[in-house]
Formats: C-alpha cells, structure tokens, sequence
C-alpha cells in the first residue's frame, strides 16, 4: 500500500512539472537578418515571461546589430519609424515609449540579451508582433506573438 501510494505521489509530481508551462524562448538571430522563429507564444498562466536573444552571426553591432521589441501590432510602424529617430545610442526604441511592452538591447555577433516583462501587459485576442527595430531589418526580421 505504501508503496502504491509512494509510485501515484510521484507519477503526480513528475507530471506536473512536465505540465508546467514553459515561461521563456530563445530566439537567435543572424549575420543574414533572420530570426530562428516567427512565432512566440506566452502561456497565460506566465506571470512574467523572458525572451532570450542570442545572435549566432559573426558582424559587429555597429553593422548587423539586433535587438527584439514586442508591441501590439498596430503599434509596430511608429515604433519602428521613432526608434529610426531615437538612434543607436538608445537601442532604437524611442525612450519611455508606452507601445513597447518590452525590448532587448542591441547585439552584435557572438552576444546575448534577455528581457523579461510582466505578462499582465498582454490581452488574449491582441495581435502583438516582435521585430528587429534596427534600421531596415524589420522588413525581414519580425514575427506573431500570441498570448493564450
């Protein structure tokens, strides 16, 4: 009996935690403009979530730098337009920018970032995207990410 009862504890255990939902993603990024998804999603039992950013390239920030901002949708364009402005000395992300739910900084070959952002900042059925906000490297580096 006791050891029925020992196996079932620990069937529970392992199983819970293979259910848990996993609250981070990494994403590479490369020398090519790419990112290795286009495709995130948030579980909603995440309180906080993290994105870690790594770029797997060769080239220096200056010249193939990466970063990834998460926005709704409809707010990508004027993030990405004010975050052209606001230049490099500021990850090009506008500072103080309310659209921006969260934002690594900017990379270069051989380094990563992470961010982690409270996902009380998302609404399940928003269309929320990530992308690259340096300059010209939107138009092949975005993607959806989906908070359910």
């Amino acid at each position: 009996m006791i050891r029925q009862c020992l196996a079932a504890s620990l069937l529970v255990l392992s199983s819970t935690s293979l259910m848990a939902a996993e609250c981070a993603v990494t994403v590479d990024s490369t020398d090519q403009m790419r990112f290795s998804t286009d495709n995130i999603v948030v579980d909603k039992s995440c309180k906080q979530f993290t994105v870690n950013l790594n770029h797997t390239g060769t080239m220096p920030a200056t010249v193939m730098g990466h970063n990834l901002v998460i926005s709704t949708a409809a707010d990508q364009q004027g993030v990405v337009t004010e975050g052209m402005s606001a230049g490099a000395a500021n990850q090009y992300v506008k500072a103080g920018d309310t659209r921006v739910i969260a934002h690594t900084k900017v990379i270069g070959g051989g380094e990563k970032d992470s961010v982690t952002f409270d996902t009380s900042k998302l609404k399940e059925g928003e269309n929320y995207t990530f992308y690259c906000t340096f300059p010209g490297h939107v138009a092949l580096m975005k993607g959806t990410l989906v908070f359910k």
